[in-house]
């Protein structure tokens, strides 16, 4: 059970992380205050096998009406992808993904919506940055400090997801035999460095609790892991650049609910001092974070 004494314990061991700041930075000329005010980045999903229903579209047009509905509900950035990260789904190919990405970028950009695109090929990296977009959700490692130097070149940002594999379709299992933390700390060190070196200046860094790992599935152990990753986020602020996190689900205890899980892992994703949260909830997401700030 999650108890107030186990909030006072994580806080008393890493009392100076708690103070930590981070990098604040403007995308297409909107600022981002993320050491006061955190911004929420919607979703919009082109593969038909995303299972989260709701964020689904099927066409560019619905893609482009849907991302507009997400900015007017207060998502800052809304982030499409053409390839859903469940395992066993479909994988979509080069040009494919540019066939979906391309046309709704171009729209929402159009719009002046902030766009981020999730993809792990470096074709498809260049081919949307070249579009308009401003965010690479870069969901692998392969090949990354080529995708890094095309961020850099289109003076975009990037999310570094904690990928434990060439790509998020290709991982195995995860460390759960000690505290998360040491690990993703050296991991970012590392790509951050690399990202860095390559002259991108606006980073975000992304645990990759929506990602599924082979010995995650147990649904206790993957929830018990993504609680402890979430409010021990504030630890991973002292590399200087802002978190991002893709809020996950937990049907096996939400069930016919599962919409609610969002807005409950958003609560101890704030409490961790999350920056960004990725989410197919914004308004209940914008609901819970200004309640949050209320207090």
């Amino acid at each position: 059970m999650l108890t107030l004494e186990t909030l006072a314990e994580l806080l008393g061991n890493h009392r100076a992380a708690a103070s930590g700041t981070v990098r604040e930075f403007t995308l297409a000329g909107r600022e981002f205050k993320f050491n006061t005010v955190p911004a929420i980045m919607g979703v919009v999903n082109l593969s038909p096998g995303s299972w989260y229903r709701e964020s689904v579209s099927v066409s560019a047009d619905a893609a482009i009406a849907r991302g507009k509905v997400l900015h007017a509900q207060g998502a800052a950035i809304v982030d499409v992808g053409a390839e859903s990260t469940l395992a066993g789904t479909e994988i979509v190919g080069v040009e494919s993904q540019q066939d979906r990405l391309l046309p709704v970028i171009r729209g929402l950009r159009a719009e002046g919506v902030l766009v981020s695109v999730e993809t792990y090929h470096p074709e498809v990296t260049q081919a949307c940055l070249a579009a308009g977009a401003n965010v690479l959700n870069l969901t692998g490692t392969k090949s990354s400090e080529a995708m890094y130097r095309t961020v850099a070149a289109h003076e975009a940002a990037v999310i570094i997801c904690y990928v434990k594999g060439g790509n998020v379709r290709q991982v195995g299992d995860f460390d759960l035999s000690a505290d998360p933390v040491p690990a993703m700390y050296e991991f970012f060190a590392r790509e951050v460095d690399a990202a860095t070196r390559c002259g991108v200046e606006k980073i975000f860094i992304d645990p990759g609790l929506g990602f599924y790992y082979r010995n995650l599935q147990d649904s206790a152990v993957r929830v018990r892991h993504q609680m402890t990753t979430f409010l021990n986020t504030f630890r991973l602020r002292q590399l200087g650049f802002p978190t991002c996190h893709a809020l996950p689900h937990a049907f096996e205890y939400f069930g016919e609910e599962v919409r609610c899980a969002e807005p409950f892992f958003a609560v101890l994703a704030a409490l961790g001092k999350t920056d960004l949260f990725r989410t197919h909830e914004v308004p209940r997401i914008r609901a819970v974070l200004e309640t949050m700030r209320a207090f």
